[in-house]
């Protein structure tokens, strides 16, 4: 091949278009046509209505023509008998301005015949030329030639239309003129030539599908509206035991009625994972409507093989990570109208649109996680890692090693090749940094390093690695007091609270706290398998609800909805308001007012609670947590605090 001539498959795509017409329209568009003689082949071809039709497909069937350009009756016809792209040379109101200005050159009375429909806005217009218009519009020749034939009944001389009616009043030796100008055909063809170029992309990507789906190992096929089979990959054809010849355009129900679609069809609704028995084996079934524009327009089978499905299983099992470094929530999962919670939400929607870093504030239990994976995945780097890492919750020798990463040889038993930390792991994405404000003041400076210099050098190492990361920290603390008390460093408190967004409190949102424990009990509910309305179930309960106070706020609420839910689902009927059964479930809900309005619980109250929680679970720290409704580290805080013993 010599050197200046590119390959087949790099040459630019010169679309192959049919000029479908009456002969006066073609020889109309003859000075147009030449100008595209280096951007398409085109054809001419004379041809109206079935002629026509009959024509363009017998090129298709050749293979010679990637779209069709015609006008009026013509196009309509093409477009409603082919399933190829037709462009349509479209009549305008100033192409039949101009044609009225040269017809008043003629005469003063002029008639007009159009494919399709009239003008109205004509009427308008033939007052400020000074000339008396007539309008009518066909659908078939026939109409055409009436209508025509009326117009010079009446002493009509003067006619425009389109190429049928042109001829027309050429045989009767009446002036007629065309409705379309050249502009009109230049948008034509520029329009046959993009409708081709979209139209070789959906058949690559056709191809390109039928290429994915002969190299699935699942067995695959797809059914149109009605029922026929359209697709069908190697894998279904050898169990259904007929080759793609033998099952394109085949009713699905005669070929395997087992396999049916028809209720997806009718439905419009997936159908995931039901199981079934073919073949004398095992499958999971997947069937999913085909749309169109939003209306289902055929099917899709999918069959993987239980077995290979039961090996994958216990191969992730195995291979699944500790943590996961995605965010699964979102802003529409975020339930609450109360004025200070919608607040915060649209304080937080407002950041997500930045890539500043934020500070959530608040008490336990508020969601400060819930909104900083909803921020995450409403920003640009929600397709990226959600790595979240609490501060709280390890010894400072293992947090710094867990943040910042270890090179191999960096300390007594370091992993071999060594080990990347959650801040690379977090690079291109989200970091979340909880408890940020029991983060130990050594690691602080690391820390702070890391968003100043956007690198983190890896312990035991000497290089430091860059990294492309937002941060968002979340913490209980008061950080302003900690760092007059000189136990949070001022620079990262200043670098961290860049965008501030506090959390309300249960109690200051009680609200919400029917719509949450709603939700709530009717998951659990859907766990026990139970079928409950937990808004009735819940009905006697809700005073109790919201008069007490939420310490633990909404994991407290999440808490006590469970153990509700696990009630709810032994008993037939919604509990009255008194029953002793509930107070000994929940006897936190019905242990006297705790004054409605009070902003916390005191220390004291604080300190009585907890020691309780310590000695119903044993002295277990996990499990007084439970019983608490606050998190494991939220615990040991408080513990910390009144400085209880460590115990186990």
């Amino acid at each position: 091949m010599p050197s200046n001539v590119a390959p087949a498959a790099l040459q630019p795509f010169k679309p192959r278009l049919c000029f479908m017409s009456y002969r006066h329209i073609r020889q109309f568009a003859m000075p147009v046509i030449a100008e595209y003689h280096d951007r398409a082949d085109i054809e001419l071809v004379d041809g109206v209505f079935t002629d026509a039709l009959m024509l363009a497909r017998e090129r298709l069937a050749r293979g010679q023509v990637d779209a069709f350009v015609s006008a009026g009756s013509n196009a309509s016809v093409l477009r409603k008998g082919l399933q190829a792209p037709v462009a349509t040379i479209q009549l305008t109101g100033f192409d039949l301005l101009q044609a009225l200005i040269r017809a008043r050159r003629i005469a003063d009375r002029v008639g007009i015949v159009m494919y399709g429909q009239t003008i109205p806005e004509l009427d308008a217009v033939k007052g400020l030329l000074n000339v008396e218009v007539q309008q009518y519009a066909y659908h078939t020749p026939a109409d055409a030639r009436e209508r025509f034939e009326q117009l010079r009944r009446e002493g009509y001389r003067v006619i425009i239309g389109s190429s049928l009616v042109v001829e027309l009043a050429e045989e009767c030796g009446l002036a007629g003129l065309l409705a379309y100008s050249l502009a009109s055909v230049r948008r034509g063809i520029d329009d046959a030539i993009e409708l081709a170029r979209v139209a070789r992309l959906e058949a690559s990507r056709y191809e390109l599908l039928h290429g994915v789906l002969d190299n699935l190992q699942e067995a695959v096929l797809a059914v149109d509206g009605l029922h026929r089979i359209t697709a069908v990959n190697p894998p279904m054809q050898a169990l259904l035991g007929l080759p793609a010849e033998g099952l394109l355009g085949r009713a699905l129900e005669q070929v395997e009625p087992e396999l049916s679609l028809q209720a997806t069809l009718q439905r419009g609704v997936a159908e995931r994972g039901a199981v079934l028995r073919f073949g004398q084996r095992d499958w999971i079934a997947h069937r999913t409507p085909i749309r169109e524009q939003g209306s289902p327009v055929g099917a899709a089978l999918m069959l993987y093989d239980a077995r290979d499905i039961e090996a994958a299983d216990t191969s992730l099992r195995l291979q699944q990570r500790r943590r996961q470094a995605t965010a699964r929530h979102d802003f529409g999962g975020l339930v609450g109208e109360a004025p200070a919670f919608q607040r915060a939400v649209q304080a937080a929607r407002r950041f997500a649109r930045t890539d500043l870093t934020v500070l959530l504030t608040g008490e336990s239990g508020t969601g400060k996680e819930l909104f900083a994976q909803a921020i995450h995945n409403e920003s640009a780097r929600a397709a990226r890692p959600f790595i979240a890492v609490n501060c709280a919750s390890f010894p400072e020798s293992l947090l710094e090693s867990e943040l910042f990463g270890y090179e191999e040889g960096a300390f007594t038993g370091a992993r071999r090749g060594g080990k990347r930390g959650l801040v690379e792991a977090a690079h291109t994405g989200t970091l979340f940094l909880d408890e940020i404000g029991d983060m130990p003041m050594a690691l602080q400076s690391r820390l702070l390093r890391v968003l100043q210099e956007r690198e983190v050098t890896r312990l035991g190492g000497s290089s430091a690695i860059p990294v492309d990361l937002r941060v968002i920290a979340a913490t209980h603390q008061p950080l302003a007091e900690r760092v007059a008390q000189r136990q949070f460093r001022e620079d990262l408190f200043y670098r961290l609270n860049t965008l501030r967004l506090p959390l309300p409190p249960l109690r200051e949102r009680r609200e919400d706290i029917a719509a949450l424990a709603v939700q709530m009990v009717q998951r659990g509910l859907g766990r026990l398998g139970v079928r409950r309305d937990a808004g009735a179930m819940l009905g006697p309960v809700l005073p109790a609800l919201y008069s007490y106070d939420w310490p633990g706020n909404v994991r407290e609420l999440q808490n006590i909805c469970e153990r509700l839910a696990v009630f709810f689902s032994a008993v037939d009927r919604p509990p009255e308001a008194d029953c002793s059964e509930l107070r000994a479930e929940c006897p936190e809900l019905f242990a006297g007012a705790r004054g409605v309005l009070a902003p916390a619980l005191p220390a004291a109250t604080q300190a009585e609670r907890v020691a309780e929680a310590m000695r119903n679970a044993g002295q277990n720290r996990l499990e007084a947590a439970r019983l608490l409704g606050v998190s494991r580290s939220t615990l040991w805080r408080w513990l910390r605090e009144q400085k209880a013993p460590p115990t186990a």
